[in-house]
């Protein structure tokens, strides 16, 4: 089995080391040799520490080669990988890859090349590193509906956000540790915006709800404007804020009356308790949360980044891919038959954890509840602190839409109450 590597950074590195290494291992599990044939690089005058004559900087040859039988796709990004991943599969060639922007966005054309060519597409590595998530989703619960998946997707945050819970550090603070500690790249933003997070999110809601689901489809919200006083809130009623990636199905009424099941995929920051099994994912691990009608609940919990974390994952789908070439067989490919609608975030149903500065005379508390009665904003708990003008109020509501809670917050805002409505964090891991 002859296996071409594009690409040579921190996976790429570790791949390589694993198929030098264990390559009698390797052997022993597929049935034949899995030799390494070539590496795609941008240059080729820097030491390596692989063997010259393995590196080219020519991708498109690489991959050509009538000796390479499997392509490890380790670059990143968009471009040159759609071209090099489409030219493998249209070759006939099996693909791994761990390229969670380039799926996000096209994993429909590159699944139908695949299936159009009988070849294997692997992507075990896309999502959450070393943690086997996508396979138990794809095979593992073939046989059963789940109904929700959630989970903390990406490392960079969930060390900003464990840390800033910690130390009682602001944002900025943390943001610059992590940089120091390498957890964080020099431009963060795909990370602490969302999108490493909501591209994931993404490819999780197609494999569990069997639906063709983009980065576009996900409503995303990032860490940024998270603050210290959000992380104390937090503490006060037992909870900790962690950037959440949700994907569950939706049951509600349509407008004639009949009833409906939709999908919403959503990232943002949210409160969760500390008795609920994600509070205690900390650092740079992740963890994802799967519910099912049969199965329950599961967790799955591990290094969600890293060269040889994702190499773990890299190396699992090559050697299904290598076993699947060298008997005849072929991996399940995209399931898109339940083709569920997506619902807005409007209309997707979440608890709030409302803080409010308001004026501590009489009526104001009754006119604040008036105002998210109005729109069907069930409130669970209230808590105020301080006296004066400079009171603080906390509403907790129990599930209400993102467009009822939107409009409650506006109303309150042009209110004749004085009321100035601070920060609205979601909350979840809860039961009503």
């Amino acid at each position: 089995m002859g296996v071409a590597v594009l690409g040579l950074g921190n996976v790429g590195t570790e791949v390589v080391r694993v198929l030098r290494e264990h390559a009698a291992d390797l052997r022993a599990r597929v049935g034949a040799p899995v030799v390494l044939r070539g590496i795609a690089v941008r240059r080729t005058d820097v030491d390596r520490g692989v063997p010259e004559d393995l590196l080219t900087t020519d991708a498109h040859a690489l991959v050509a080669r009538d000796d390479v039988d499997i392509v490890v796709e380790v670059i990143g990004g968009i471009e040159p990988p759609r071209s090099l991943i489409l030219a493998a599969l249209n070759a006939g060639k099996s693909v791994v890859t761990a390229n969670k922007a380039l799926l996000a966005d096209y994993t429909g054309e590159l699944a139908e090349a695949a299936e159009r060519n009988r070849a294997d597409l692997y992507f075990e590595a896309a999502v959450a590193g070393a943690i086997p998530v996508v396979r138990p989703l794809m095979q593992s619960l073939a046989g059963d509906r789940v109904n929700r998946v959630a989970g903390i997707v990406n490392g960079t945050t969930n060390f900003i956000l464990s840390a800033m819970d910690e130390t009682g550090a602001d944002y900025s603070e943390m943001l610059a540790e992590a940089t120091r500690l390498g957890y964080a790249e020099a431009d963060p933003t795909a990370d602490v915006e969302g999108y490493d997070a909501a591209a994931k999110a993404a490819i999780l809601a197609s494999l569990a709800f069997h639906t063709r689901v983009t980065a576009a489809d996900v409503y995303r919200e990032g860490i940024s404007k998270v603050t210290a006083e959000d992380l104390a809130t937090a503490a006060a009623v037992n909870c900790t804020v962690k950037l959440l990636a949700i994907c569950e199905r939706v049951e509600d009424v349509a407008d004639d009356g009949s009833p409906r099941e939709r999908i919403s995929i959503r990232v943002y920051p949210a409160l969760v308790p500390r008795d609920h099994p994600l509070a205690a994912v900390n650092g740079a691990f992740n963890a994802v949360v799967v519910e099912a009608d049969n199965a329950g609940r599961l967790m799955f919990y591990g290094q969600g980044a890293g060269g040889a974390p994702t190499a773990s994952a890299v190396m699992g789908d090559l050697v299904m891919a290598a076993r699947n070439k060298y008997y005849g067989g072929r991996g399940p490919g995209e399931s898109t038959y339940a083709s569920l609608p997506i619902a807005p975030m409007g209309d997707t149903p979440t608890r709030y954890h409302v803080n409010m500065q308001v004026p501590d005379r009489p009526g104001v508390l009754a006119g604040v509840a008036a105002e998210f009665a109005k729109r069907d904003v069930s409130i669970s708990t209230v808590r105020q602190e301080g006296a004066g003008e400079g009171a603080r109020l906390v509403v907790v509501t129990h599930l209400a839409t993102e467009a009822a809670l939107a409009e409650t917050v506006a109303a309150l805002a042009d209110s004749e109450y004085g009321v100035s409505v601070t920060s609205v964090l979601r909350l979840e891991g809860t039961k009503e």
